[in-house]
């Protein structure tokens, strides 16, 4: 088999139960890291020749674990392992290393994998990179692109995280009921945010963010065939698969924003939008709402739509008004008040903003939001304050150059005028 590209694609998908077993045995993540690099090596060589073993992530556990051991051995002037010539027999071994492993063994070892990124004394920014780096083996160079940092500042970030991690005694038994339920709302909190670090980027940084998407898409799968009746996951699995199908039609030719009642819905990924919207109606159908099913349900509102017009935007207000209940914020509120400019109109959008402007007073969604109200009630003066506001709080070019056009059409009016 010259063609080892079908070799890449196993390790890419085993990797997470692999490190999370060979992390369960060695308790540590270097060693686990390095143990499962070490296999990944031996099977670019065996695999290749061999063809595929049975159960490539037993014969990757095995082999990585084997590995570790012969490292550790060494280190401690103790007797070596077998040669390697007799350790690359592994025909009958792997067979019983896998009859001993099933699908709650992988489980409980991943799920404990994505919980000790999500260590709570991390900050948010560390556990992604680490996760990104653990979990899904990016390199620190694609990791460091992604967020626009050098190498070597992503590297000292990952590594402070990794040594919190060491120094904070994480027990490492298979996680009980309560345990599992706290662990799971971290861990997708993690894909959640590890997504919004690519959707949210704009402009020139798009681009470089794209693969953050499609990598928390990849986790939550991962998620699913964890948890596969848990309605949550579903509603998460949904909401990312229907906010990335408006990709293509998110920016123009020259990296501006085109807003959702602008887009060119031709443009929509419709393969990943019916995926998502059979997804979430199955989670609905369990009758246990939850955060990221109401946001869920919210973005399937408008891939149904097959106009911007047709949009149902009273459902999305009650929606987010339920959503609030959930995860009571200024920023549902904030996302809220949009449907109600559009049910009931800007003068009760803005009433509704108004009393959030202390607590949001550094986010340039608030003042974008603001200054459009004010715009469309003819209060030009003061959405020009607004606006002007929003390009000091800009966080990419391409938001600074949205807000800018809106400008642009009150000095056109007000020439005109």
């Amino acid at each position: 088999m010259n063609d080892t590209h079908w070799i890449d694609a196993a390790l890419t998908a085993a990797r997470p139960q692999v490190v999370g077993a060979l992390l369960r045995y060695f308790r540590d993540l270097d060693t686990a890291e390095e143990a499962f690099q070490e296999a990944c090596l031996r099977a670019l060589k065996t695999w290749a020749k061999n063809g595929p073993p049975r159960d490539p992530t037993a014969w990757l556990i095995f082999v990585g674990r084997n590995s570790a051991i012969d490292v550790v051995r060494r280190q401690a002037k103790h007797q070596a392992l077998p040669s390697e010539e007799h350790l690359s027999d592994l025909e009958d071994t792997e067979s019983a290393v896998a009859e001993k492993m099933d699908v709650a063994d992988y489980r409980d070892d991943i799920l404990r994998l994505l919980f000790i990124c999500c260590h709570p004394d991390l900050p948010a920014t560390q556990q992604i990179a680490l996760a990104l780096r653990i979990v899904s083996g990016l390199s620190v160079r694609q990791i460091a692109r992604a967020f626009l940092v050098s190498e070597s500042a992503m590297e000292q970030r990952i590594t402070r995280a990794k040594a919190r991690i060491g120094a904070g005694n994480l027990p490492f038994e298979t996680p009980g009921p309560i345990e599992r339920a706290e662990r799971l709302a971290a861990v997708s909190a993690m894909v959640y945010l590890i997504f919004n670090e690519g959707y949210s980027a704009g402009g020139s940084e798009a681009k470089a963010r794209f693969p953050l998407c499609d990598e928390a898409i990849r986790l939550a799968r991962l998620l699913l065939r964890i948890f596969p009746t848990e309605p949550e996951i579903m509603g998460l699995m949904a909401l990312l698969l229907l906010q990335h199908a408006r990709a293509a039609a998110r920016f123009d030719a020259d990296g501006q924003i085109i807003l959702l009642d602008n887009q060119d819905r031709g443009l929509w990924n419709r393969q990943m939008i019916a995926e998502g919207l059979a997804l979430i109606d199955k989670a609905m159908r369990h009758r246990r709402p939850g955060p990221y099913q109401i946001q869920a349900a919210i973005a399937a509102l408008h891939a149904r739509a097959a106009r911007a017009e047709d949009t149902d935007w009273a459902e999305i207000e009650l929606l987010y008004a339920a959503l609030e209940a959930f995860t009571p914020s200024p920023i549902v509120t904030l996302n809220r008040a949009v449907a109600v400019e559009k049910v009931r109109g800007a003068a009760d959008a803005l009433a509704l903003i108004e009393p959030l402007e202390e607590k949001l007073s550094g986010y340039f969604h608030y003042f974008g939001v603001k200054g459009a109200l004010l715009k469309k009630l003819g209060r030009n003066e003061e959405a020009r304050i607004a606006f002007d506001r929003a390009i000091a709080l800009a966080n990419t070019a391409a938001e600074a150059a949205h807000i800018r056009m809106h400008l642009d059409q009150l000095a056109q009016t007000g020439a005109s005028a």
